[in-house]
């Protein structure tokens, strides 16, 4: 994916919020707001800052850390929710707690303390004052493919890009059989069958070469399809894709879960980046090789002119030389015996 350029959201959109302080931290710094700075920089988060929100006689602080892209920053947003959070009414890719709010806004993860003694309501209104009610649709286009919705139990699903996430939700599973360093793209969630919790590993890789690769180690390091019972994990390989589903009763049970994901081939395409379009670079491009094969020729030429002139020169001044004379008069004498 080609280089792009993420503006911040304007985190005080209606004029009755606006910013009274602004500073910046590092994630050591914001610890006591639940946040793992080894999890953290794992997404790339590369600024942190403290914000803090009046409206009258009312304060909101709130943590704004930035990361390289929108799905990173969603990948935040998914491994600090829980189950004590839910979706806020209306809003896309926040969820509210008893203590804070968390949203994923573009390349940037806002974490909103929650004042006690705020309604509910009016905590939701000033999450939209702050944040918006949505991503953009650029943004939510660079988001990697969603779980199935239907089972899944609430504040379980998780989107890992490292080793030490992928520690944390999916502690079961070594980091190192997933390959990271390949390009790894995890997700995970917990579903609800026949009142059961079930957990279902997805994985994407660039290729599907390295897709049969890793389901290989998979077989190799976690038994994969090769036992059943308690403690057993099956799988599949589809495309570039590797599902894996632990704790389910039977292998039917299992593939019913891994069914309910649908595989589409999905090309994304590089953000256009900024200046000039793409067109008018491949004219500027044609003109400078045209310019550029001129000035060859323009060099050969002069080389052939200034050659002549100075065999000329040579002939006034050095008639006797063989620059003047050439190589017409010259004898070639062959010691042959």
């Amino acid at each position: 994916m080609g280089a792009q350029r993420t503006t911040i959201v304007n985190l005080a959109s209606l004029p009755e919020w606006q910013v009274r302080e602004s500073r910046n931290v590092s994630l050591n710094d914001v610890r006591q707001w639940g946040i793992q700075p080894l999890v953290d920089r794992e997404y790339g988060v590369t600024k942190v800052e403290i914000r803090t929100y009046g409206k009258a006689n009312q304060t909101l602080q709130a943590v704004v850390e930035t990361t390289p892209d929108p799905s990173s920053a969603y990948g935040l947003l998914t491994f600090y929710q829980n189950e004590s959070m839910k979706p806020g009414r209306g809003m896309k890719l926040a969820v509210i707690g008893p203590q804070q709010a968390m949203m994923a806004r573009g390349a940037f993860f806002v974490r909103v303390m929650r004042p006690a003694k705020m309604p509910e309501e009016n905590f939701r209104s000033a999450l939209v004052a702050i944040g918006g009610a949505a991503p953009s649709r650029n943004s939510l286009a660079l988001l990697p493919p969603s779980l199935p919705a239907q089972g899944i139990i609430s504040g379980s699903h998780k989107y890992v890009l490292g080793p030490v996430a992928m520690k944390r939700a999916v502690p079961s599973i070594p980091p190192n059989l997933v390959g990271f360093q390949m390009g790894a793209e995890l997700q995970t969630a917990d579903y609800q069958l026949n009142g059961r919790p079930v957990t279902l590993v997805f994985i994407s890789y660039p290729t599907s070469t390295i897709a049969r690769i890793r389901f290989a180690e998979f077989q190799k390091g976690l038994d994969v399809n090769q036992k059943n019972g308690a403690g057993a994990i099956f799988g599949k390989i589809e495309r570039s894709y590797v599902l894996l589903v632990q704790n389910a009763q039977t292998k039917e049970v299992a593939q019913r879960l891994m069914s309910r994901l649908s595989f589409e081939e999905q090309v994304s395409w590089d953000q256009r980046p900024p200046g000039k379009p793409v067109t008018v670079q491949m004219f500027e491009l044609i003109i400078g090789n045209i310019i550029l094969v001129l000035l060859l020729v323009g060099m050969a030429v002069l080389g052939g002119f200034l050659l002549f002139a100075a065999r000329r020169m040579a002939a006034r001044w050095f008639p006797h030389s063989d620059w003047a004379r050439g190589y017409e008069d010259s004898i070639i004498r062959l010691n042959l015996k």
